[in-house]
């Protein structure tokens, strides 16, 4: 019997040490994250412009957390629902994945959020009960947010109509629903204006909390691929049908022939010359950023590693042994 319990307490030190070294305690005790504070953010015009700039046309809010009329052209938002949440159409994700309703509902949105939880919920990824938010929300590009910005985006959250709206709650697999909890990060320190030096450096701040890499990049198990940002390749399956995004990479087999004109046209009409862009790819939100903004975007993408990765949603798709996923090129990779 003491040789038993022996063995069971070398078992259980073995499994501490393999936990503390592999995934972590935190999906056992939770994601980290910083206790609420009482602060509020004024709403000015300016910050209330702002907020709906970024909402509207940056970081796509309106796009995930809206339902959409996908019997209309360019599929858009559902007139008087803007912002208020919907089940995700993509496919292949791990479970039922809601973008939540985050107009001021009291019932169904965010009325009885403070704006310090709202905040964190931005941009660490933990919402008003402390529960991880599935990182599609892109919480981990918006850690970059600064704190004006995201200031203005609370505000203009507090602005919309409130939509009662009763949603279901997100349902992860296992044991992805544990594994999350890993990724929220709490933000202590205040995070300052961006760089903005240089269009390029610009363009590198908007296409962040944009999120075009989280798109324009394969991935393998939930993580982007090292070496192949912006490479195309990413396999997104839905109502849309299914479309590999595009190689936005300076290489011959990405953009290299766009230049600042262009880049400006396809954002603005959703073509290609006269080829036109599946409707995820959202540049009937793009199309009302600003043309500086444009241009700074398009000047960052062009400093961004050239990565050779053919993808084109015309040809057959096949398996693609550089990316492991199926598109249409894959073969020639």
């Amino acid at each position: 019997m003491k040789k038993v319990g022996i063995a069971f307490l070398i078992l259980v030190v073995l499994l501490a040490i393999a936990i503390t070294f592999t995934i972590g305690w935190r999906p056992f005790i939770g994601p980290r994250m910083r206790p609420v504070t009482n602060r509020t953010f004024e709403s000015t015009p300016a910050r209330l412009a702002r907020g709906s700039y970024i909402f509207h046309s940056v970081s796509l809010c309106v796009d995930c957390h809206s339902p959409h009329d996908n019997t209309s052209k360019d599929w858009p938002v559902i007139d008087g629902r803007e912002g208020s949440g919907q089940p995700f159409p993509l496919v292949g994700l791990p479970g039922q994945i809601v973008a939540p309703n985050i107009t001021p509902d009291p019932e169904t949105g965010i009325g009885n959020w403070t704006d310090d939880q709202i905040a964190r919920a931005i941009r660490e990824g933990v919402d008003k009960d402390g529960r991880t938010l599935f990182p599609m929300m892109p919480y981990g590009n918006y850690r970059s947010m600064s704190d004006e910005d995201l200031a203005s985006v609370v505000v203009f959250l507090r602005s919309l109509p409130p939509v009662r709206n009763p949603l279901p709650a997100s349902e992860i697999i296992f044991p992805v629903k544990y594994l999350i909890r890993n990724a929220p990060e709490p933000l202590t320190s205040p995070v300052p204006p961006a760089d903005s030096s240089t269009p390029a450096k610009r363009g590198e701040y908007l296409a962040l909390i944009g999120g075009c890499a989280d798109c324009h990049t394969p991935q393998k198990r939930g993580q982007p691929i090292a070496g192949m940002n912006f490479s195309g390749g990413n396999v997104m399956t839905g109502p849309w049908g299914s479309v590999a995004t595009a190689n936005i990479t300076p290489d011959p087999s990405g953009i290299s022939y766009y230049d600042e004109k262009l880049f400006a046209d396809v954002m603005q009409t959703g073509l290609v010359h006269a080829r036109k862009l599946s409707v995820i790819m959202p540049w009937q939100y793009y199309r009302t950023m600003t043309d500086q903004d444009l241009s700074d975007i398009f000047a960052y993408i062009k400093t961004v590693s050239a990565v050779a990765h053919r993808v084109d949603n015309t040809e057959t798709p096949t398996l693609c042994k550089k990316c492991g996923n199926v598109h249409g090129l894959g073969d020639k990779n």
